[in-house]
């Protein structure tokens, strides 16, 4: 079984990762979102991030990260020592044996490199996931039943059927959550946690400490490990940071309002008429969000690390374009004075 804890790299005092959504841009396309992806991660590589997570989403044009085990495998095919997984698999949406079958392929290819992240949410819209699972019937409160029989499958214990590929080991199994389900069931099973912080923040804290109280050592942990996701985004400036936020909080607005689309540019954010509810949910939505100048965003996730006690931060930058998604990862790396 691979280490599950990293190793800090520079100045930082856990490690650093990525979130990857390989959004879309108005004006952009997927195929140009996908090469955006694959060119962070090798960027990312290059800094000393630790990891990077591709997230699985359907039926949202914004975001081109539907199949993250496709992804994974021409992310890790692009790098070489970067750790690369899921973050996760919406392990409602597909057979264990499948998504068995795939991370042990994964896993054979690139042994030591890979994480397996599960969620038990959908991922998408109630619309969508009925399209996406096995059967109409699928209840997410049978998902510690699911990552039993994944497990099985992958260590080979399951009497019945075999998942191959498998090698002599498997690759890291995460829980991801954004409450307290997810956070208990990873504490009585002894795997490493990762909470959603970037969009259920309250919840963070309550979370992690019940992630905690639950915990029980296993042979992967003898004791908890807790990342969280947060929503970072470095400029040379803060007004310049708060300009390139704004059309992630407007495509968050657009989703909860049931009108998803491509990524806004930051000026169609900044002419988008809010209403007085709207200027309210977007500017709560950036509460969230650590954003600024590099030393401003490094000493915001600095007093979020200190007030959770999370053992790796895991960064997600919602941005228009590439180019200016890479250059604040470069910014947060250098603020940290990361080394690879």
């Amino acid at each position: 079984m691979e280490n599950i804890r990293g190793v800090a790299r520079g100045a930082a005092e856990v490690p650093l990762s990525v979130l990857e959504l390989a959004t879309v841009g108005e004006g952009s396309t997927p195929a140009e979102a996908l090469r955006g992806a694959t060119e962070l991660a090798r960027r990312a590589e290059e800094w000393g991030y630790h990891r990077i997570w591709v997230a699985e989403h359907h039926g949202m044009p914004g975001v081109a990260s539907s199949s993250p085990a496709v992804i994974i495998a021409h992310l890790a095919a692009s790098t070489s020592t970067i750790r690369v997984g899921s973050g996760g698999v919406m392990l409602p949406n597909h057979a264990p044996l499948v998504v068995a079958e795939q991370f042990g392929t994964l896993h054979a290819l690139h042994p030591g490199r890979i994480d397996l992240g599960l969620g038990r949410a959908p991922g998408t819209d109630m619309v969508t996931a009925q399209a996406l699972r096995r059967s109409a019937n699928v209840d997410p409160d049978e998902f510690p039943q699911e990552v039993a029989a994944l497990t099985a499958f992958l260590d080979g214990t399951n009497a019945r059927v075999q998942a191959i590929p498998r090698g002599d080991d498997r690759p890291p199994i995460w829980l991801l959550g954004s409450s307290g389900f997810s956070a208990r069931l990873a504490g009585l099973l002894g795997l490493p946690f990762a909470f959603a912080h970037h969009f259920s923040a309250a919840n963070t804290e309550p979370a992690l400490e019940l992630y905690r109280e639950s915990f029980r050592p296993s042979e992967v942990l003898a004791e908890p490990y807790a990342m969280i996701g947060v929503s970072a985004l470095a400029a040379a400036s803060e007004e310049e940071a708060l300009r390139q936020a704004m059309p992630g909080a407007l495509a968050f607005l657009r989703m909860r309002l049931g009108r998803p689309s491509r990524f806004p540019t930051p000026e169609e954010a900044a002419a988008y008429p809010y209403s007085a509810a709207e200027t309210e949910f977007v500017y709560g939505r950036l509460a969230d969000v650590v954003y600024g100048d590099p030393e401003q965003v490094r000493t915001g996730l600095e007093e979020l690390r200190k007030r959770t006690g999370a053992d790796e931060l895991m960064l997600t930058t919602m941005v228009h374009g590439t180019e200016t998604r890479i250059r604040s990862y470069e910014l947060i790396a250098r603020a940290y004075e990361m080394t690879p």
